[in-house]
C-alpha cells in the first residue's frame, strides 16, 4: 500500500507495515510536551494513571504562556509544573529566563528531530513538521496519557499535497505563504488532514520559513503540516541536535485528497484581516486611499519570533522611528535569540526606533500580558490567530502579518507595504 510521509511515520510508530486514512492506531511517542497552562491541568489526570512518567527524557514542560508570571494564578501554575519536573527528574524542564517559547525552544535545543512522533498540549505543536516529523496538538487528557504510557491513539489522516514552485520575492516570507494558502483553502480546508509540502520550491525556503508554515497548519484545520527532509533540514539538525533521526519520503503513488500547486514567485505581502486567519488580503488588494490606522504592533511569538524574523524587522526599522500613535512590542522567541539580538545590534535598533524590547514569552499572543488591547484598538501582529477577543477586548481588531509588514506598519502608523519602506 502506498503511503504519505505522515502515514509512514505513524505506521512505524504503531509497529505496522502499513496504515490507511481513517484507520485507528496506537503509536509510540518520542516527545510529550506541555506548558504552564496545559501542564497543570494534566497533572491530576496523570496522577490517577501512574506514579512516574514513561521516560524522563521524553516528557518536556515549558512555562511560556504567562511567564514571567503575570499574577498569582500563573505563578501557581508555573510552580506546579516546576515541582512536578523536579519530582520526576525530567531532563527537559525549561525554567523561565533560561528558555523561551515552546515551539521555538524545542527545535533550537534539538529535542525534536525528523521522523519522530510528537504530541504537545498546544495546538501549534504542528510546528515541528518542518523538520520532517509527525507533530500534532492534543488535549490535556491525551497529554496525561502520553506522559504515563508513552503511547497514544490516532486516527490516521488523509492528506493534501502542496506542490511548491519558484522562489519568494524580496520582502515576502513563509508567513505570506501560509496566509496565502489558508486564504485559498479556508480555515477548515484541511480539516483533520496532513498538509504535505513538496516540490522544487521547498529548497528555496529557509528552516524558519518552514517552521512558520507548519506552525499555522492548524489554522487551516489540519492535523499536521510536514516538509520533506533535505540538506537544509539536515544541516539544521546537525547543528542543533545529537539525536538520531530517520527520514521518510512519501511514495510516488501515494493517495492525496487534493493536489494544489503554489507558485511562490507570485505571492506578495499578505495580511489576514479580522477575525479569521483565512481572511487574507494582499497588499495590492488593500486600498491605500482608505488607510487602516493601527494602535499596536507585535513582532514575536512561536510563529515569527526567530532570529531571521527579527533581522527582517530591524532592517526596515533601522534609522527610523515608529509612529507616535503606535506602540510596538518586540519579543524574541528564546533566550539565545534575545542574546543574539543584543550582539548583532538588533536590540539597539528596536529601542532607538521606539519599540519595547521584551523578554521571551508568549505574552500578548493569546491576551496574556505584555500587550493586551483595549476596546476598539487595532493591532498588526506576527502571531497566528486573530479571533474575537484573542489579544484582549472582544472589540479589538487583529491583523496577522509578516515581520516585514509589521515593521513597515509600525513606522507608517497604518497597514503598510514593506516593499515601499525597505532600506
Amino acid at each position: 500500500m502506498s503511503m504519505t510521509m505522515t502515514q509512514k511515520i505513524l505506521a512505524d510508530h504503531a509497529g505496522l507495515k502499513e496504515v490507511s486514512a481513517g484507520q485507528l492506531i496506537e503509536a509510540k511517542l518520542d516527545v510529550v510536551m506541555a506548558n504552564d497552562i496545559t501542564g497543570p491541568m494534566a497533572l491530576p489526570i496523570f496522577k490517577q494513571m501512574a506514579d512516574h512518567v514513561f521516560d524522563k527524557d521524553k516528557v518536556v514542560l515549558v512555562p511560556d504562556h504567562f511567564t514571567p508570571n503575570k499574577d498569582m494564578k500563573s505563578a501557581e501554575n508555573s510552580k506546579a509544573i516546576r515541582e512536578f519536573s523536579r519530582e520526576q527528574c525530567l531532563t527537559h524542564y525549561m525554567e523561565q529566563g533560561k528558555c523561551g517559547v515552546e515551539h521555538a525552544i524545542l527545535p533550537e535545543q534539538g529535542i525534536v528531530v525528523a521522523g519522530e512522533c510528537i504530541i504537545g498540549a498546544d495546538s501549534h505543536t504542528c510546528t515541528y513538521g518542518a523538520l520532517g516529523a509527525f507533530s500534532t496538538g492534543v488535549g490535556t487528557t491525551d497529554i496525561a496519557t502520553g506522559m504515563a504510557t508513552g503511547e497514544l491513539w490516532f486516527k490516521v489522516p488523509s492528506a493534501i499535497k502542496f506542490v511548491l514552485k519558484g522562489e519568494l520575492q524580496p520582502y515576502v516570507s513563509g508567513k505570506d505563504v501560509i496566509l496565502h494558502i489558508i486564504g485559498r483553502i479556508g480555515v477548515d480546508g484541511a480539516l483533520y488532514k496532513s498538509m504535505e509540502f513538496t516540490g522544487d520550491g521547498v529548497a528555496s525556503l529557509t528552516m524558519d520559513d518552514r517552521f512558520t508554515i507548519c506552525n499555522m497548519a492548524i489554522e487551516a484545520g489540519a492535523k499536521n503540516g510536514i516538509f520533506p527532509v533535505d540538506e537544509i533540514t539536515r544541516e539544521y539538525m546537525q547543528k542543533h541536535s545529537k539525536k538520531v533521526y530517520k527520514e521518510y519520503q512519501a511514495d510516488e503513488d501515494a493517495e492525496y485528497d487534493e493536489v494544489i500547486e503554489i507558485d511562490l514567485s507570485k505571492i506578495t505581502p499578505t495580511v489576514a484581516f479580522p477575525h479569521l486567519p483565512g481572511n487574507a488580503h494582499t497588499m495590492e488588494e488593500i486600498n491605500e486611499s482608505e488607510k487602516i490606522y493601527i494602535d499596536q504592533v507585535v513582532i514575536g511569538s512561536c510563529t515569527n519570533g526567530r532570529l531571521s524574523d527579527l533581522r527582517k524587522a530591524a532592517q526596515i526599522l533601522k534609522g527610523k522611528k515608529v509612529a507616535d500613535t503606535v506602540r510596538v512590542m518586540v519579543i524574541p522567541a528564546t533566550q539565545k535569540i534575545f542574546v543574539e539580538c543584543i550582539r548583532e545590534g538588533l536590540a539597539e535598533i528596536f529601542v532607538e526606533a521606539g519599540c519595547a524590547f521584551n523578554t521571551p514569552s508568549c505574552g500578548p499572543c493569546m491576551g496574556g500580558h505584555m500587550g493586551v488591547m483595549a476596546k476598539g484598538e487595532k493591532c498588526v501582529s506576527t502571531t497566528n490567530r486573530n479571533f474575537v477577543g484573542r489579544m484582549g477586548d472582544t472589540e479589538a481588531l487583529i491583523y496577522l502579518a509578516s515581520p516585514e509588514v509589521a515593521a513597515a506598519s509600525a513606522i507608517a502608523g497604518y497597514i503598510a507595504d514593506p516593499r515601499k519602506a525597505g532600506n
